[in-house]
């Protein structure tokens, strides 16, 4: 199995919310905090990639949820 680690791959599937960004955070005493969050854009990022032993191969990310379509896309 040792030879064969370059054809190894597992396919990972994570998901973003952007009405789920956190608004409050931290900051040194007496600094305001400034950051940027998507406003208003309730929308879904899905992000696929293939992990392999050496690397992340083959990286996507689709403006929307994973859906069959884009399964066998």
């Amino acid at each position: 199995m040792a030879h064969m680690l370059k054809r190894l791959a597992f396919i990972d599937e994570t998901w973003l919310k952007t009405n789920m960004a956190k608004r409050t955070g931290w900051a040194p005493r007496g600094e305001r905090l400034v950051d940027h969050a998507p406003f208003g854009h309730r929308r879904t990022q899905t992000f696929v990639a293939a992990l392999r032993h050496d690397r992340l191969a083959a990286p996507w990310v689709i403006d929307g949820t994973m859906n069959r379509a884009t399964f066998n896309t």
